[in-house]
């Protein structure tokens, strides 16, 4: 009788009645191939590095069950790292950059037995493997909520008659035009505008992610152009330095720099990737399907704002976060809140259920999408990586060749 079931059931499954369940990984057989753009030098990957090492050691595995390939670049040479890492045993392979998703096709096709995730990318849902997947965190949420830090401090400076011109100006050092960069600065901007409404800003790009020399001069230049606070989507020291030399308060991205410039850090935000690596390294162990596009939250802590410098910043301002992070997470706040008169419009029109992105359309976005509804636009819900990436009024961007 228990053959007869057994085969009833093989042929169920051989004819798609119903799917076959995916077998596991024991745990002590996983091994985590890390692929970093840069190395520890470089704030936004040492950001990983951190949270794999977290993920692995509130999971029990050891050390020798995750390499770490460093100043891998966006090019073919990352997809032959991860060649050389699946021949070292590795059955998971993790890329941080955006560009790397570019050059590992011919390894995810040849190769699906190895689950392969790419940080901030955007052409898992696209492409025709299954063993390949995108993730991203509701970071725009944090940038808002450091914006509120930024605009209670501009708020702070403008009555005590210190801003250098007429209406307080944010300064930031962006990397490229890329929708995750613009929808990082514009949430930025929108959280300094909900408690400092005349607030401006100006966007100066590097054309790079990690270049100290580039981002500093970036920062110095916005600085002599009358910027009161200066916050970056860069990876290195550059602005955060160029701040404190010249005592222009500063907003940081994946890292602290209270200790280095304890005179101008006033917080800073981060994607905190720990869950994911466990959610990943869980999910295979277990057999189980992994999304493929994964969003971590703000109420799921991978959204993280914190370390304010009380001796930098505005007094009420920690009160004030809470407050915003709380109505986020209740969902009663929206970061790109369109129904709010004026808070978000183009060239002086809000942004309406008709309206939708005019570049960067990888997909997601059929004809009849709606992404601007219920009275908000909705990021991240079409895939994991932004999309939001049109500039609205009170942001200039100075340089627009990246």
């Amino acid at each position: 009788m228990k053959k007869l079931v057994a085969l009833v059931l093989t042929l169920i499954l051989c004819m798609g009645i119903i799917p076959a369940m995916a077998e596991g990984i024991a745990k002590e057989d996983i091994k985590l191939g890390v692929i970093l753009l840069h190395d520890e030098d470089s704030t936004y990957d040492m950001n990983f590095i951190n949270g794999v090492n977290e993920a692995i050691a509130n999971l029990g595995l050891s050390e020798d069950q995750v390499i770490i390939a460093r100043n891998q670049p966006e090019s073919k040479e990352c997809e032959d790292t991860a060649l050389n890492l699946i021949d070292e045993g590795c059955n998971m392979i993790f890329f941080d950059s955006y560009g790397h998703q570019f050059y590992t096709d011919d390894a995810v096709a040849n190769n699906p037995d190895v689950k392969f995730f790419h940080a901030t990318g955007d052409k898992a849902h696209t492409l025709p493997y299954d063993n390949v997947y995108n993730a991203f965190a509701d970071i725009y949420e944090g940038r808002y909520l450091a914006g509120i830090a930024a605009g209670m401090k501009l708020n702070e400076l403008k009555e005590a008659g210190k801003l250098k011109g007429e209406k307080p100006l944010i300064g930031y050092v962006g990397a490229y035009t890329y929708a995750e960069v613009v929808s990082g600065y514009t949430s930025f901007y929108l959280g300094a505008k909900s408690v400092c409404p005349d607030v401006q800003m100006k966007v100066q790009f590097t054309g790079s992610w990690y270049d100290e020399k580039e981002e500093k001069a970036a920062a110095e230049a916005l600085i002599a152009l009358g910027c009161d606070l200066i916050s970056q989507h860069a990876d290195s020291m550059g602005a955060p330095t160029a701040c404190e030399n010249a005592g222009i308060p500063n907003v940081c991205y994946n890292i602290s720099t209270k200790e280095s410039c304890p005179n101008t850090y006033l917080i800073y935000s981060r994607i905190n990737w720990a869950p994911y690596f466990e959610y990943i390294i869980e999910k295979t162990i277990a057999g189980e399907e992994i999304e493929t596009d994964w969003v971590g939250t703000l109420a799921g802590n991978s959204v993280i704002v914190t370390d304010l410098n009380e001796a930098v910043a505005a007094a009420g301002t920690q009160a004030a976060i809470d407050a915003a992070a709380a109505e986020l997470k209740a969902g009663t706040l929206h970061v790109f809140d369109t129904a709010k008169e004026g808070f978000i419009t183009v060239n002086g029109q809000p942004l309406t259920e008709d309206w939708r992105p005019d570049k960067g359309t990888d997909g997601s976005f059929v004809e009849g999408t709606k992404i601007v509804f219920d009275g908000y636009f909705h990021e991240s819900l079409y895939r994991s990586a932004p999309y939001f990436d049109v500039t609205i009024d009170g942001i200039e961007q100075l340089n627009k060749k990246f």
